[in-house]
């Protein structure tokens, strides 16, 4: 889990008071200055950002109380053999689930697997291709056989790490057709899959991968998270009479290995820049909501997609 905390340069120290929390302070003597928390982005870091009034750092704290209790549930998190969805992965095992490690690289899923295991909690590996409703089945149903039921499913698989760059007028077709199979129709696919059990079992919910690339130009990869998107705001009504609930979580620019070649570093500074809070997310940014939106705490939330982006995108 994550935590923040400010570590201040100065000494002054305040007492809270019996109302209202306010501060309070001996009769007849004056207010001690207020630090005020001026920005320094000069020597900004993923991990710590200055101001005059102190440090404002983040840690990442193992033995923290969980963001969400998923303790029983089964959870599928497909694309989980690296990055982003590794950590949810983990993060969800942490917070009490059966993970279901789902990638078509089944040897690195079986490392992420056994990894969480190693851990003492509970979690299989699947090769599964979510393009293919047959492969998707075979993930669901290996669920079912290895914890009972399915409660949860994480629609994180995508063409990125060795993602081609060109323009929607110029791509090649048949990449483009493979491209939306996975990164966009996955989605649906995995989905369709985990139906039946999840109504078996009085319900559940679904997170979808979406990201900020749906609201800016960004190419064939923008079009399939804008796909992501109304996939999502369309399931939520079709399942919604069922108990499952449909949300996505849109992410902003992540620090990850995929993201780092991908992206070419001329445009980090620039991007950082535009943001409101001035550095890169990291997965750890995003995998508290994810818990959040599996849980039962958010039993009245679906056909959301959530921002998850420094303030990259602002929208009235």
């Amino acid at each position: 889990s994550t935590t923040y905390r400010i570590r201040y340069l100065n000494k002054t120290h305040r007492t809270r008071g019996p109302q209202h929390g306010r501060p309070t302070r001996p009769p007849n003597t004056a207010a001690p200055e207020r630090p005020r928390h001026t920005i320094d982005h000069s020597e900004t870091t993923p991990w710590a950002f200055k101001s005059s009034a102190g440090v404002i750092e983040r840690t990442h704290e193992q033995g923290n109380l969980p963001m969400a209790d998923l303790t029983g549930k089964t959870v599928i998190v497909t694309g989980a053999a690296q990055g982003i969805g590794a950590k949810y992965a983990a993060s969800l095992a942490r917070d009490g689930a059966n993970v279901v490690v789902a990638d078509l690289a089944a040897e690195a899923a079986d490392n992420v697997a056994e990894a969480i295991r190693s851990t003492g909690a509970n979690a299989v590996a699947v090769a599964v291709d979510v393009a293919d409703q047959d492969s998707a089945n075979a993930m669901a149903a290996a669920a079912v056989d290895a914890f009972g039921t399915i409660d949860g499913l994480v629609n994180n698989a995508a063409i990125y790490h060795d993602m081609e760059l060109d323009a929607l007028i110029s791509v090649d077709w048949d990449y483009l057709q493979r491209f939306m199979s996975v990164n966009m129709f996955g989605a649906l696919v995995c989905s369709r899959a985990v139906i039946g059990p999840m109504r078996d079992a009085g319900g559940g919910s679904i997170v979808n991968q979406s990201s900020t690339a749906s609201w800016m130009y960004s190419g064939f990869y923008g079009l399939a998270k804008v796909g992501v998107n109304g996939i999502t705001q369309q399931l939520a009504h079709e399942l919604g009479h069922s108990a499952i609930r449909v949300n996505a979580i849109a992410p902003g620019p992540i620090d990850t290995a995929a993201t780092r070649k991908v992206v070419p570093e001329s445009m980090v500074q620039p991007m950082v820049a535009a943001l409101a809070i001035k550095r890169l997310g990291t997965p750890e940014d995003l995998t508290g909501l994810c818990s959040f939106l599996l849980s039962d705490e958010s039993s009245w939330l679906t056909g959301q997609i959530i921002n998850v982006d420094g303030g990259q995108v602002l929208r009235g």
